[in-house]
């Protein structure tokens, strides 16, 4: 297999996470001008790479298993690599094609065909990878956020806050930025009807899918967020799709509580662990109890009878009159 990291610039950066930030080549390719902040972003593993760009907001990423995309060859050959390495590189990749990937690309294809996308979208225009020990850092490091995801900052922005991309099938669909200080509003999001985040980072392999109201309640447990109280029916069909058993995870809260009558109307299963009066969502109990013992506590709450639902509902709107 190709060692993509030793095309890259001389010039680059590299997080604790893994991700490598250099001058993105793509941009002079899409009608942008040279990059020379170090918006592009990839990240390597032994069984392939991503590759994000922050300022023309190209994409690409390959898998061992799967044929090289078109948008994959592209980057491929922006960063030097030769039409026979390639070539050489996509007949390895068939060679070691597994049932896994097979099963992954039906699914993928299976989404399409029932006309579930989402356009791409860019990123704010100063969007740059967070620095290790920023304020930002150490703002990520306080919600228990995982150091794979790829966090940004708004360099351009006279508030700080971390740039939080939205993909959809490794594509930049949106993103939400989380301001730092006080001031309202907390969020500015760009977002697209229907869309869940987080969805990419669902594995195959996985029996489970745990459904979130907020963002840092999905990364805290790998789960996926619908953003606001309320389930669109356009969520519902993504969420499906994964083809998982389906376990909503309600904020403890009022807001709470309308979430968990929509999850009931859809048929899925609820969880509504006791975190104590002082953990009023998924990512408030991850920094008190830490990761694995709130996944625990989570099945171990989770419940499919609609009347132990209603019950439980009931047990926390009244704690919460208290």
């Amino acid at each position: 297999m190709i060692d993509i990291t030793s095309y890259l610039p001389g010039k680059r950066k590299q997080t604790p996470s893994g991700w490598i930030s250099f001058n993105a080549p793509c941009c002079t390719h899409n009608g942008q001008s040279a990059d020379h902040r170090l918006r592009g972003g990839l990240k390597a593993t032994e069984q392939g790479w991503s590759y994000h760009c922050f300022n023309c907001s190209y994409t690409a990423s390959f898998i061992l298993g799967r044929s090289v995309s078109f948008k994959a060859r592209r980057l491929l050959s922006w960063f030097g690599v030769s039409d026979n390495d390639i070539e050489h590189l996509n007949l390895d990749s068939m060679r070691h094609r597994s049932v896994y990937g097979i099963i992954e690309d039906r699914e993928r294809t299976a989404q399409l065909l029932q006309g579930i996308n989402f356009e791409e979208r860019e990123l704010p225009a100063g969007a740059e990878f967070v620095e290790p020990n920023s304020e930002s850092a150490r703002y990520l490091q306080s919600r228990r956020a995982p150091e794979y995801f790829p966090f940004m900052v708004d360099a351009l922005s006279k508030r700080a806050g971390i740039v939080v991309p939205f993909t959809y099938n490794n594509r930049v669909v949106g993103w939400t930025k989380r301001f730092l200080d006080d001031r309202n509003p907390r969020y500015l999001t760009d977002s697209q009807p229907g869309y869940v985040f987080n969805v990419d980072s669902v594995q195959a392999a996985w029996t489970q899918v745990l459904v979130t109201e907020g963002i840092f309640d999905a990364l805290s447990i790998g789960g996926v967020a619908v953003m606001h109280n309320d389930i669109s029916d356009v969520q519902a069909r993504v969420i499906r799709n994964l083809g998982k058993e389906i376990t909503v995870v309600p904020d403890q809260d009022k807001t709470g509580l309308d979430l968990i009558d929509r999850a009931m109307e859809l048929g899925w299963a609820v969880s509504i662990p006791d975190w104590g009066d002082d953990c009023k969502d998924v990512n408030d109990a991850v920094i008190k109890y830490g990761r694995l013992a709130v996944l625990i506590t989570i099945m171990q709450a989770r419940e499919t009878s609609r009347i132990k639902i209603e019950l439980r509902k009931r047990q926390l709107a009244k704690r919460l009159l208290n």
